[in-house]
């Protein structure tokens, strides 16, 4: 029930967040109206903290220039939430969840809070379904299930958006069943969140997407916000209407850069590199929101993408999301500068679910095993490749030189395949794998079992009985 108290006790005014003294009855998330003088519309905050008598309040909208004599704060007695309904699909949001595409404004259905809630252990279901999305390096190496999360690590300069909007563009489920997208971009420049508008919309995407826009321009305490807004929409759509959402976030980096603007706001005691203590709860309230519910046919699978700050690893954000997700897909700086999109090292990256979305009637029965020879011969060949540097191409063997030969071709040809080329697992990319592996000595493929080489290579049954010639002579 909203109040028709106003309060004119601000007593204090730090960056995004303002203190209000006297207040009775305030809760924790709770909606408040803030009117500034000489202002027509009341600007929006939300209580960030109560005690005893004083509410601290975080806008959502700059506080330049705004004076504690004057200003009013009223406590609405409502949490922030979305309105939802089908009709999300295919609109364009604000990361405050304004709609900005021109169209009319969304009739809802229902509305949802935000802050939503982690699924109970007890009732997840286990993620089990294979998502095509198309591109040889996932699909095949380090495959994507329905209900899992699995996060983008990046660097400055490196092709996340391309690869993130490729991602949209061509992933889907079985046909027959409802498949969505929720996009979510925070603190993005412009040009980037233009880039993912237009490519949805020229490539018709735009129909099966809901997409949530925060910029670098746009107030950082929104931020906090957006992954919540997009995260109870897909929700709405996968456990309401059964749908199969995915849901992609970018960039987790400048959310946790929000998260600790704020909390030295709040002058609290900063954790490692002057993050807030609490970011690992804060970042597992959101990654945990993504899964199956038993009883359920739709399903949640969450892509965040993070730039990880010079390339490192242990830095907070990777390193804490890394503890909490089932694995991650790794951007290559070094595959990147050879021209090669995209640019994913598939040996650095893992899919700790992949197992349960591969083999008959999902993908091939032979995918699980010509992955791991896949993974064997390319490791071989980045040794033999370092080797080559130290020794020189002269010291090596033939098998060394073959292996050499496969890691170039494997880069060349199945990780590299452009911006727009949608691969199907069955009949592309695991038939290129094959075929790479067709030039390697049979004496090399460990992984592989006899009636599988005899059936996709059957040359290689030849060469393997001559050269048992060659040894007893």
């Amino acid at each position: 029930m909203e109040s028709n108290i106003s309060y004119k006790t601000v007593s204090e005014i730090s960056g995004p967040l303002m203190v209000v003294e006297g207040v009775t009855g305030v809760g924790y998330d709770e909606l408040v109206e803030v009117t500034i003088p000489g202002e027509s519309r009341p600007r929006t905050g939300k209580v960030l903290d109560v005690h005893m008598d004083k509410a601290v309040v975080q806008m959502f909208e700059p506080n330049q220039g705004v004076q504690t004599e004057g200003t009013k704060a009223r406590f609405t007695g409502r949490i922030q939430e979305m309105p939802l309904s089908t009709k999300v699909l295919g609109r364009v949001f604000s990361g405050g969840g304004k709609v900005i595409d021109g169209g009319p404004e969304l009739i809802p259905e229902t509305t949802r809070p935000i802050a939503g809630a982690p699924i109970n252990p007890y009732s997840r279901a286990f993620p089990n379904d294979f998502i095509h999305t198309g591109i040889s390096s996932i699909d095949v190496m380090n495959t994507l299930v329905r209900g899992q999360k699995l996060p983008i690590f990046s660097g400055s300069g490196l092709p996340h958006a391309k690869f993130a909007a490729q991602i949209a563009r061509q992933s889907k489920v079985q046909s027959g069943e409802d498949f969505a997208i929720v996009f979510a971009t925070m603190g993005v420049p412009f040009e980037e969140a233009e880039y993912f508008r237009l490519q949805f919309e020229e490539t018709g995407a735009i129909e099966r997407t809901v997409l949530f826009v925060n910029t670098a321009a746009d107030p950082v305490v929104e931020r906090i916000a957006t992954p919540r807004l997009a995260l109870t929409t897909a929700e709405y759509l996968a456990f309401e209407h059964n749908m199969h959402v995915l849901v992609i976030l970018t960039d987790m980096t400048n959310y946790c850069e929000a998260l600790r603007e704020v909390s030295s706001a709040r002058k609290e005691v900063p954790g490692r590199r002057g993050y807030p203590g609490y970011m690992y709860t804060d970042l597992a309230s959101l990654y945990e929101r993504a899964g199956r519910v038993k009883g359920k046919e739709g399903t949640i699978t969450q892509i965040p993408i993070l730039t990880m700050p010079d390339d490192d690893k242990t830095h907070p954000v990777p390193d804490l999301t890394g503890y909490i997700t089932e694995g991650q897909f790794v951007l290559s700086r070094d595959l990147h500068t050879k021209g090669i999109f995209p640019p994913v090292d598939v040996q650095g990256s893992l899919s700790r679910l992949w197992s349960a979305g591969v083999g008959e009637g999902k993908t091939r029965g032979d995918h699980s095993s010509l992955k791991d020879q896949l993974f064997a011969s390319y490791a071989t060949g980045r040794e033999v490749r370092e080797l080559a540097v130290v020794l020189g191409e002269a010291s090596l063997t033939e098998s060394d030189k073959a292996h050499l030969v496969f890691a170039e071709r494997f880069e060349k040809e199945f990780i590299n395949q452009g911006h727009h080329n949608d691969r199907d697992v069955s009949t592309d990319s695991l038939d290129l794998g094959w075929k790479l592996l067709a030039d390697l000595p049979v004496s090399s493929l460990k992984r592989l079992k006899a009636e599988l080489i005899e059936k996709h290579l059957p040359k290689k049954e030849v060469v393997a009985e001559e050269e048992k010639v060659a040894e007893e002579k």
